[in-house]
């Protein structure tokens, strides 16, 4: 009996304080369960090459991070819902030829110079969350280059280092053997390695293969990739050689049709060592730039067979203010030569993440950081410049609706994250 007693004690519990206590547990989960993810994109084509998804999806973020991707993900689940039905959400662009090193030294070029921008102003408006300055820095101004742009942009940057030690400064310096150390570079690229994803080698004139050579040495010391900017092309170093004998598998050339590029025959054909390079794994980068990309190379190329592993700008001054304009220009324009769109969303954002070995970019994973562009892939007539002032007509075109870096709406072109303005706080009261 006392046992029962005390059993008839302890459940001896107020019904009205049950209910409470019932409705109180429902409310905290329902607003547990309401906000689970910060953002949710409904209804976009979800285009995620890694993962091989090419159908209309949900993709919900929280804490920076992508949390799912699934069809008819419940709006109440997240605090912003994202309307983009109509639209393509990828993978934030990776972007790895650009030149972000910029300053106010008159005679550097691009290395803390005026031909070089400042990454935020030209990345986010066109998708692009990632890129990599190509070469702008040498091992003895990197931390100037990490001090003045790396650590205050919000753009991700990264960076190839210049196997010249001075870095991309035009003229005599970028000539100066003597200043190519592989070592340096390679003990600068181990002490950076979240930023430093390879070695640069470019503009020289020299006919030597020193330069590639040693940026070769400094990529195996340091375990990283090679990107070459032939710059001058002379008979003492054949093209045909540096893509065969002198990059390694997984070293890159940039400029892929640059004009002096021995791409064709005398019949207009891609020449047969450009397929066996590639198939032995010789990246060949686009680095459209401004005189990298006439279409007199690039269309019976593509027609051809023979497409770039990666699409990249060659940001700068010039670049962006003639045929280049930004990233989603050079790929519409890949579009417009008959690129399926998921191949054009491959080699800009998976394909570049892979080339600089970084597997963390360039996808929707579940996990990932949650880098996403929602594109608008407009249809109608417009034009398209090469490097040489040539025009090509084409009836699409990409423009970026929203950019999201790590979680955050970082560019929204039509406010398709914004609510309504009257459902809006007002931030400041009239002053009386």
């Amino acid at each position: 009996m006392e046992t029962g007693k005390v059993r008839a004690q302890s459940i001896n519990i107020n019904p009205g304080s049950i209910l409470a206590l019932g409705t109180s547990l429902c409310v905290s989960l329902c607003l547990a369960h309401a906000g689970q993810f910060d953002l949710l994109i409904k209804g976009g084509h979800v285009i995620d090459p890694k993962n091989q998804i090419n159908a209309i999806m949900d993709v919900a973020i929280a804490d920076g991070k992508i949390t799912q991707v699934a069809a008819d993900i419940p709006s109440d689940q997240a605090n912003t819902v994202v309307d983009a039905r109509g639209l393509y959400v990828v993978p934030g662009l990776v972007d790895i030829h650009t030149h972000v090193f910029s300053g106010t030294d008159p005679d550097a070029d691009y290395s803390n110079s005026y031909g070089s921008v400042p990454p935020d102003g030209f990345t986010f408006r066109a998708g692009v969350t990632t890129v990599v300055d190509a070469g702008g820095a040498g091992w003895r101004n990197f931390r100037q280059f990490k001090e003045q742009t790396v650590d205050h942009s919000k753009t991700r940057v990264l960076a190839f280092l210049n196997i010249v030690g001075s870095g991309m400064r035009g003229g005599p310096v970028e000539q100066n053997l003597a200043d190519m150390d592989p070592k340096l570079t390679a003990m600068c690229i181990k002490q950076n390695s979240k930023i430093l994803v390879g070695v640069k080698v470019a503009h020289y004139e020299g006919p030597e293969w020193d330069p590639v050579d040693r940026g070769v040495e400094a990529g195996h010391l340091a375990n990283v990739p090679v990107m070459v900017d032939f710059g001058e092309f002379v008979p003492q170093r054949p093209f045909k050689d540096l893509v065969l004998v002198h990059l390694r598998p997984g070293d890159m050339y940039t400029h892929t049709y640059y004009g002096e590029v021995p791409l064709l025959d005398e019949q207009g054909r891609v020449r047969s060592y450009f397929f066996e390079a590639q198939k032995r794994g010789v990246i060949f980068d686009t680095g459209h730039g401004g005189a990298s990309f006439p279409f007199r190379h690039a269309v019976p190329a593509l027609t051809q067979g023979f497409a770039p592993n990666s699409i990249s700008t060659d940001l700068h001054v010039d670049s962006m203010n003639a045929g280049m304009k930004d990233m989603l220009n050079v790929v519409s324009k890949f579009l417009n030569l008959r690129m399926p769109l998921q191949d054009a969303i491959l080699r800009s954002t998976w394909n570049p993440a892979q080339e600089i070995r970084r597997p963390d970019l360039g996808h929707l994973s579940v996990g990932a950081r949650a880098d996403v562009a929602i594109l608008n892939l407009r249809q109608g007539h417009f034009g398209f410049i090469d490097a040489e002032g040539g025009k090509l007509l084409g009836t699409q075109k990409l423009e970026c609706e929203l950019t999201i870096h790590d979680g955050q709406v970082m560019w929204d072109l039509n406010g398709i994250s914004k609510p309504d303005w009257p459902k809006v706080p007002a931030k400041w009261k009239p002053v009386q």
